[in-house]
């Protein structure tokens, strides 16, 4: 039984040493020397514009005339900024593209409680924006980088309305006028972009709306070496025939994306907690691409779609053509809202099957107690209680193997280093008894993937971001920032061990005893709601294998 265990422990630390050993291995950003352009390649629909340097921030100046154009899509422009109960975005008037998006209700730190989470931003060196426009044949159509032309630079949705529409304006040479209308709503995260197109040319009009994110790649800081959040930073799909892909930025360098004739689905740019995602509207089909760009501080990755079939306007009609964005928490309830299929962002990796209904009951529980905190102390309990027969035989059999401690001993004098006789008459006092001596691991094999699949929620699910539990406690996704709940973790493992029978061998004895001292250390840096898991679950272990010893008569010596 110690050897298993020893096993299943060392086998719970190559775990994370493996893990941490990809994300050593993901090569870090390259120049790219041949930039491919912005969209796929395709014969007959034209390619989106290649993606210009990402400007800098510029401070706000009078909106532009109509009709002007930037060669480098920032000269002249402005920010528009937008509020709404959620959020606080700023559109970028060279393009027309959201620049920036604050998370109000989301701060960055407990300590800072006043500033926003940034999901989107064209500054330093995590840059995120988006991007979209109109490309087609023998005209020029409005892209991003077009310059257009606001009323205004400040809205705010006020109280009382439910929407707030931001519209900018743009006409061509050939007397075609364009509105690029943003509409947000509120208590939504989600935003509507629509392409009024008002032909007041001689001739018809036809064009394809392409939109897509362009991004760079930042290696977050892991810190300690087991201090890791191996959450998935990158872009992914999800179309009716593939379903799930991601798409990180290792496959857009090696090949460019290029999926045609997508009936459904949407694309999106992961990071941890947060989500932005483009979800084409009607009519379809649409082609999935992406693409790198050269620039001297690293390639821009874009990700995005483009429509297949044209829209069509004659000449003196208007028409329209439309594409809606979410900028936001990976929130489940509101991303089931936007598609059933787009919960997938919440990436609980290999273990989802178990994940997901552990993070299902966890938030029944929380709609209970309105504390996260004591819902992962319940829903520990309800686990100890789901496992209890299995858990029950195991305590015995280990009861069992510490009553038999002394006679164990007087063979281990007996035969003294003559392991082979040693071993064949432990094993007949084991048959003799009817006891197995590997059941005493069941428990902890049953532990293992609940203990992963229970840190990929704790990891993964925004909803227990900065969830305050009680005393210091105030954020269960990080780690105890004075290391109590670690500490006490490992005094509950010293307490396990006297209960349970002692190694015969003298080296597996002190690696057992060091075991305490390991796992203190690896869970220092662990979130404090993943280490509160494992205490609850150790002391609960503890006054069920007293009971039992207890009951079958053996003395905790």
């Amino acid at each position: 039984m110690q050897r298993g265990l020893l096993f299943i422990a060392l086998a719970f630390v190559l775990i994370l040493i493996y893990q941490r050993w990809l994300e050593e291995q993901t090569p870090p950003p390259v120049t790219v020397a041949d930039a491919p352009t912005g969209s796929v390649k395709s014969a007959d629909i034209p390619k989106a514009p290649e993606a210009s340097a990402t400007p800098t921030d510029v401070p706000i100046s009078p909106a532009p005339a109509p009709g002007a154009s930037s060669a480098d899509g920032s000269s002249g422009s402005a920010h528009v900024v937008v509020t709404t109960d959620l959020l606080r975005v700023e559109i970028d008037t060279a393009g027309g593209d959201l620049v920036s998006a604050k998370l109000v209700t989301y701060p960055i730190t407990l300590d800072e409680p006043g500033v926003p989470f940034k999901v989107l931003k064209q500054e330093g060196a995590d840059i995120f924006i988006t991007q979209s426009g109109l490309i087609g044949h023998d005209r020029e159509l409005p892209n991003h980088k077009t310059l257009y032309k606001a009323d205004k630079q400040i809205y705010k949705l006020e109280p009382g309305t439910d929407r707030i529409q931001v519209p900018l304006f743009w006409e061509s040479a050939d007397g075609v006028k364009y509105q690029k209308i943003y509409t947000l709503y509120r208590g939504r995260y989600d935003l509507l972009i629509d392409y009024l197109v008002d032909n007041r040319s001689s001739t018809p009009w036809s064009g394809y709306l392409y939109a897509q994110f362009q991004r760079t790649e930042v290696v977050p800081d892991r810190g300690l070496f087991l201090n890791v959040a191996p959450s998935y930073l990158g872009g992914a799909i999800y179309t009716p025939q593939e379903k799930y892909e991601k798409i990180d930025f290792s496959e857009m360098i090696d090949a460019d994306l290029n999926r045609g004739e997508i009936s459904n689905g949407w694309i999106a740019m992961l990071q941890h907690y947060f989500v932005s995602a483009w979800f084409p509207q009607p009519p379809g089909p649409y082609q999935f691409y992406s693409s790198v760009n050269r620039h001297p501080e690293g390639p821009r990755y874009n990700i995005g779609y483009k429509t297949l079939s044209s829209t069509k306007v004659e000449a003196g009609q208007q028409g329209k053509l439309s594409t809606r964005l979410y900028v936001g928490p990976k929130e489940q309830d509101r991303l089931r809202q936007q598609e059933e299929n787009f919960v997938l962002t919440v990436d609980y990796g290999w273990l989802t099957p178990v994940s997901a209904p552990l993070f299902w009951v966890l938030k029944q529980i929380h709609s209970i107690v309105k504390n996260w905190g004591w819902a992962i102390i319940i829903l520990t309990l309800l686990i100890k209680l789901a496992f209890y027969p299995l858990s029950a035989a195991s305590y015995k059999s280990m009861a069992k193997m510490k009553k038999l401690q002394p006679r164990l001993q007087t063979l281990k004098e007996r035969y003294g280093d003559d392991k082979q006789k040693l071993q064949q008459a432990m094993m007949e006092l084991y048959k003799k008894d009817k006891i197995n001596p590997l059941g005493g691991c069941l428990p902890i094999v049953i532990q293992i993937p609940v203990f992963i699949a229970l840190y990929w929620v704790l990891l993964e699910s925004v909803e227990l971001r900065q969830a305050d539990w009680a005393l210091w406690i105030n954020d269960l996704s990080v780690k105890d920032p004075y290391f109590v709940l670690p500490i006490l973790m490992g005094l509950s493992m010293v307490a396990q061990q006297f209960l349970n029978p002692s190694p015969l061998d003298p080296m597996q004895k002190k690696i057992m005893m060091a075991l305490p001292i390991v796992f203190t250390v690896l869970f220092l840096y662990f979130p404090a709601g993943l280490v509160l898991y494992w205490l609850v679950n150790n002391v609960l272990s503890i006054a069920q294998q007293w009971y039992i010893n207890r009951t079958i008569g053996v003395k905790n010596t």
